[in-house]
């Protein structure tokens, strides 16, 4: 019998092949952010001009980059000098930096979602512009712009977390409200009965999203949408996503679902993840730029316990979602320290 908190509400219904994947509308996965937008297409206007720089003005530092690159940089739609080219393309190529080689690795340490800094960086100059004009005509309105600038960097914040260690635990893969916890009678990317937690992102939250558990990326499914409000259910059909397929690194390989879906303000969801590539327990593999939802899906199983009920706050990769029994965990019964990402 699959225990539950006593005041878990569980409900129960058949979910459709197209809610996970929906093949006839699937699109080609081209960049970390398949949806593109005007901050995307400015970066890349960017990059090209930052290209053209390095390769005129510095050719030294081109060919000591090009000497230290790893791999192969084909299916980059673009030429690829350094680690700051491979921005929205690193999921599309196999090309890499060693991390002592990296001349941004110091961005890592910002407590800043790296993907939003063009966002930050173009709409807090806006506001800081704004408001030195204010200040010079109208004092009194300046607070408003100010206090957009100040949102804009809590928005993108990507803080540290102490991500828990020990046997069969399922963390948070975002921030958020649990607005759903629902029973699939049939999921066929998990072969069999699951859970699905549906978890909201509101503009206050943090919107990094984070693994459930150390697993591996078997395969990934963009489809674009609409940008329903997503507190209302249809959005989880509806509008653009993207559902990631993972299996656990460790015995008892366990298949489970991470879907990122955009919501009415939200319009960006950033996915850096490829095919056979390992994460990390609450390692963090993107984000969704805005108010948007987070679902996971879980295989039922007898022991199966879960950790939160519709109305929880959760914490990405620190909240536990779920825990199975101990002697068949993806941890082996080992319990490992706890550690901070």
């Amino acid at each position: 019998m699959t225990t539950l908190r006593p005041d878990a509400e569980v409900s129960r219904r058949s979910l459709p092949r197209e809610v996970l994947v929906d093949a006839p509308r699937e699109a080609r996965i081209s960049s970390i952010q398949p949806g593109g937008g005007v901050c995307m297409r400015l970066e890349l206007l960017w990059g090209g001009l930052r290209r053209w720089y390095l390769k005129r003005f510095r050719p030294g530092y081109v060919r000591r980059m090009a000497e230290l690159r790893r791999g192969d940089p084909q299916g980059c739609p673009h030429e690829v000098l350094d680690p700051r080219d491979l921005k929205f393309y690193r999921n599309v190529c196999d090309c890499s930096w060693a991390e002592e080689d990296d001349p941004f690795r110091w961005r890592a340490r910002l407590p800043l979602a790296r993907d939003g800094m063009a966002e930050l960086l173009l709409l807090g100059l806006a506001s800081l512009v704004l408001t030195a004009w204010l200040a010079w005509q109208y004092v009194w309105a300046c607070w408003v712009p100010a206090g957009l600038g100040l949102f804009f960097v809590w928005f993108f914040r990507s803080p540290r977390r102490a991500i828990p260690g020990g046997p069969g635990l399922v963390v948070s893969p975002a921030d958020g409200k649990v607005v759903s916890v629902e029973r699939l009678e049939q999921v066929e990317q998990l072969g069999g009965p699951a859970v699905l937690v549906g978890i909201f992102l509101s503009i206050f939250d943090v919107h990094v999203n984070r693994a459930p558990l150390a697993c591996r990326v078997t395969d990934l499914s963009y489809r674009p949408g609409k940008f329903l409000n997503a507190l209302r259910p249809e959005s989880a059909r509806e509008n653009e996503q993207m559902a990631i397929q993972l299996q656990e690194t460790a015995p008892p390989h366990r298949r489970l679902v991470v879907r990122q879906i955009a919501g009415a303000i939200a319009r960006r969801i950033v996915c850096g993840l490829r095919p056979g590539q390992e994460l990390e327990r609450g390692e963090p593999f993107g984000m969704i730029k805005l108010g948007s939802r987070t679902e996971l899906v879980l295989p039922w199983e007898a022991g199966l316990e879960l950790a939160v009920a519709v109305g929880d706050r959760v914490r990405g990769g620190s909240t536990v979602i779920a825990r199975y029994p101990a002697n068949s965990s993806a941890d082996g019964g080992t319990v490992p320290e706890n550690r901070r990402v």
